[in-house]
């Protein structure tokens, strides 16, 4: 761990589609194959293929600075998207398919991919949810079981914030996530139980491993959890980020909740366990309703409306923000998604303009313009 504000990086998982139809293409192969010729990706930064051949993923590298994460992450998607339409492909950042089309693409055919598709048979399926998943450093493995315990009161609103996935293979759900309620059919979603230290944490995955609704160790479906591959906490909630701006807001304050966790930690402040059928509520309503009507405070084990759970976050993690040099940028990143809306919300906009013209949208809004900081919904 570096002096300063713990790092930060960030896997955004993208879908491929035909650009004329919005069908799912299985193309993520070939576009891994030739991305290299489309420019270089900054230090660090890696792509890969995702559970599905509709699907690939580009993962930051460590980054200390928002304006760092910004830049990684605006190289990756241009690199990806200048694939990808080589291939005939675009690349979409949303969180569940738009266009109409097979709801269950190829299944893979061996490996680890392999295995969860026979672990879990029809639930996934037609699983293309893609998510953007945020990982933020922490010196050791209790520090991170510790803070996650934290997390909880605020996963919700961390997901109302990011909801992009309000379609189903061109059916409108009337959800703004319906990536987060595909997530729930699996075993053991939603908010991390109360744990006491890694040991804890380590022997409540191995118990769920071994009654067989896990692959392995490395496979948990809880919303923030300790990193099994990196010193990190790992938040997995957001749906994929509609823009950079989007994906880069859901980072600031996904580490300024770690470090507030660390500070109320050193402090001897230790996190409240909430009800974990008040906490899955609280999770449903975010993904039912996004930021456009009540949610539940999980905390307080009551309904309020999105904005002013937004507003306990951000008064929540202002001394870190302020502490990291990030709270002028969030709070303008916060002030534009007001105004220009959700991803979910911005989709819905356009969504009567038919598929083709919703697909070039996206591709447009998926692939930045300009440098710096974009500001834009």
């Amino acid at each position: 761990m570096p002096d300063g504000p713990p790092t930060m990086g960030v896997e955004e998982e993208f879908l491929l589609v035909n650009p004329r139809t919005g069908h799912a293409s299985p193309c993520a192969e070939p576009v891994l194959a030739r991305y290299r010729h489309h420019g270089p990706l900054p230090e660090g930064v890696k792509v890969h293929r995702e559970l599905r051949l509709t699907q690939i993923e580009a993962a930051s590298g460590v980054c200390a600075t928002a304006k760092e994460l910004r830049e990684q992450l605006t190289t990756a998607r241009r690199v990806l998207a200048g694939a990808a339409a080589a291939e005939d492909c675009a690349l979409l950042a949303t969180g569940t398919p738009i266009g109409p089309g097979p709801a269950a693409p190829p299944p893979a055919d061996t490996g680890r991919y392999a295995e969860i598709d026979a672990a879990y048979g029809a639930v996934v399926a037609d699983y293309e949810a893609c998510g953007c998943h945020v990982h933020v450093g922490v010196a050791d493995r209790d520090s991170a079981v510790a803070v996650v315990n934290h997390l909880g009161p605020w996963l919700p609103t961390l997901l109302a914030l990011s909801v992009n996935a309000p379609f189903d293979h061109g059916r409108d759900t009337g959800y703004h996530s319906w990536r987060m309620v595909l997530q729930s059919r699996f075993p053991g979603a939603g908010i991390a139980p109360h744990l006491r230290g890694h040991d804890e944490y380590r022997q409540a995955v191995a118990t769920l491993v071994e009654c067989g609704v896990l692959v392995d160790p490395d496979q948990t479906f809880w919303l923030a959890r300790p990193s099994g591959r990196f010193p990190t906490v790992e938040f997995r909630v957001a749906d994929t980020a509609l823009t950079v701006d989007h994906a880069v807001l859901q980072a600031l304050l996904s580490r300024a909740l770690v470090r507030r966790a660390l500070s109320d930690l050193d402090q001897g402040r230790e996190a409240a366990p909430l009800s974990p059928q008040v906490a899955a509520a609280a999770v449903w309503a975010a993904a039912r309703h996004g930021l456009t009507g009540q949610l539940v405070d999980a905390a307080a084990e009551t309904r309020r409306p999105a904005w002013s759970l937004v507003e306990d976050l951000l008064a929540h993690v202002r001394t870190a923000l302020d502490e990291s040099g990030d709270l002028a940028e969030v709070q303008a990143l916060v002030a534009a998604l007001r105004a220009d809306g959700t991803g979910s919300v911005q989709q819905r906009a356009v969504a009567g303009r038919g598929t083709a013209a919703a697909v070039r949208w996206l591709t447009a809004r998926t692939v930045p313009v300009g440098h710096g900081t974009l500001l834009t919904g």
